[in-house]
């Protein structure tokens, strides 16, 4: 364990039903050099611990207590009740406003630098909309908390980062936000947070035509001729590191990526797929843009594994990792 003193990070396990307590659980299983405060019910946790058979004592949180570094089979928990009891796999829209409250107290608790960062474990986005709260995802959610008009989704492994200029949008609703201004503003927010973030000076940076082949010259469409080739010009003359439009097939080759520090996708499932392809389990969700660190796992609650044993907290170690170097650095 690090004689330095540790840094204080909230983990919200998300969906109550689905796999996120179960991780939380798994990771408190080992000594950490960081202090976790998991914003959740410590019922639930406990509960859960049971199911999986796995040692738990719980540390009521204290704020005004130093940080301490983390001890095996112990977890220290800020409390949030949960609205209606927990069956592992089986979704309640009543625990909706619950997850909502986990993820405000931790938001708030990094505003007001109570905590160095949050690590989120996943959510299930049709739960919450069901319960009438407007909610497209963790990344849109934490903007607006934060004021932030404009949040970046970053996805990446040990070998690949992918930008995201839409997230959670219909296919069909994708092609109207792709304007100048946002190309322009995303590409800035990304290259500042890869310097601030990851250590990376004047990171290059590719950008993913809208269509197949890049447009072709306008014969496959005129996105990258009217929007995207003068929104890389503009960048370009600005002293950023960027190229493109590149055709979305070829840009994730060996040769392509050795070029390139990230990649910008024009919408989620032009580079998502590719990326979980090459490292799921092994990458993850970071929001750039926020005055906060917010990092997260590269995988959905997974209902059915919920209390089985069976799932794999390699990713959330991961966002936990990273969440501890960005905020360090």
């Amino acid at each position: 364990m690090s004689n330095i003193s540790p840094l204080r990070i909230a983990i919200t396990p998300g969906e109550p039903a689905g796999i996120g307590p179960d991780l939380v659980i798994e990771i408190a299983q080992h000594a950490r050099d960081t202090e976790l405060v998991a914003i959740a019910d410590p019922d639930i946790l406990i509960s859960r611990s049971k199911q999986l058979n796995l040692p738990l004592t719980i540390r009521e949180y204290q704020a005004d207590q130093e940080p301490a570094q983390g001890l095996p089979g112990e977890l220290v928990v800020e409390p949030i009740k949960i609205n209606a009891p927990v069956i592992a796999g089986q979704t309640h829209v009543k625990n909706a406003q619950y997850v909502l409250n986990t993820l405000n107290r931790a938001v708030s608790g990094c505003l007001n630098k109570e905590f160095a960062a949050m690590v989120t474990a996943p959510v299930h986005k049709s739960v919450i909309a069901e319960s009438g709260a407007t909610f497209s995802g963790h990344t849109e959610f934490l903007a607006a908390a934060c004021g932030i008009d404009l949040p970046v989704m970053l996805l990446c492994t040990e070998r690949m980062r992918v930008a995201l200029l839409t997230t959670h949008l219909a296919l069909r609703d994708v092609p109207e936000q792709i304007t100048f201004d946002r190309i322009c503003k995303t590409s800035e927010i990304l290259v500042a947070d890869l310097e601030r973030l990851f250590g990376l000076r004047d990171a290059r940076i590719g950008i993913l035509g809208l269509n197949p082949h890049a447009g072709e010259s306008g014969q496959l469409g005129r996105e990258e001729i009217e929007i995207i080739e003068p929104a890389i010009a503009r960048l370009t003359e600005s002293g950023l590191n960027v190229s493109g439009p590149l055709p979305a097939d070829s840009a994730f080759t060996h040769e392509s990526l050795k070029q390139f520090d990230a990649i910008l996708a024009m919408f989620h499932d032009q580079g998502l797929p590719v990326l979980k392809h090459a490292g799921f389990g092994g990458a993850i969700n970071v929001t750039l843009g926020l005055p906060i660190i917010r990092t997260s796992v590269d995988h959905g609650t997974a209902l059915s594994l919920a209390g089985t044993g069976l799932a794999k907290a390699d990713s959330l170690k991961l966002a936990v990792t990273m969440a501890q170097k960005f905020a360090s650095r």
